[in-house]
């Protein structure tokens, strides 16, 4: 009798075979850790000035701790492409959102006409409490 990884295993193979719609395996996740489906809203930017500005508005489908999952109709978004990302975007001013740079690792194409991007995080860039840039103070 056949294991369940074993079944699964062969049948991934003959939809790769017989031309399926994938050829990634589900079995080599790469993700280092677990997605959460909510919704925020960000604003994404380039961070090269020699690229084509774009400014975007957008809501995420699926979060983790250093990456981000969204749909868009922007077509500006390149795999390998850094980018800002204010997040979440407040509707009101007073209100502070953090500010990060990605990395766009994941470009779709979508059923719908959108696309579908993901980013890593690379680092945050919103300043930091209490972080002073003036030099210590010398205690004798």
């Amino acid at each position: 009798m056949a294991t369940r990884h074993e079944l699964l295993k062969q049948t991934l193979n003959q939809t790769s075979i017989a031309g399926g719609p994938s050829t990634r395996s589900p079995l080599s996740e790469r993700r280092s850790s677990r997605r959460c489906k909510i919704t925020q809203v960000m604003r994404i930017r380039p961070s090269d000035p020699e690229q084509k500005y774009f400014d975007d508005f957008r809501g995420t489908v699926s979060v983790s701790r250093s990456g981000i999952y969204f749909h868009t109709t922007e077509l500006g978004y390149e795999v390998g492409q850094r980018v800002f990302i204010t997040m979440p975007y407040p509707s009101d001013p007073s209100v502070i959102g953090r500010e990060y740079l990605a990395e766009v690792v994941r470009k779709d194409t979508l059923q719908n006409g959108m696309i579908g991007i993901g980013f890593k995080t690379l680092m945050e860039i919103t300043e930091q409490p209490g972080y002073s840039f003036d030099a210590p103070s010398r205690e004798n």
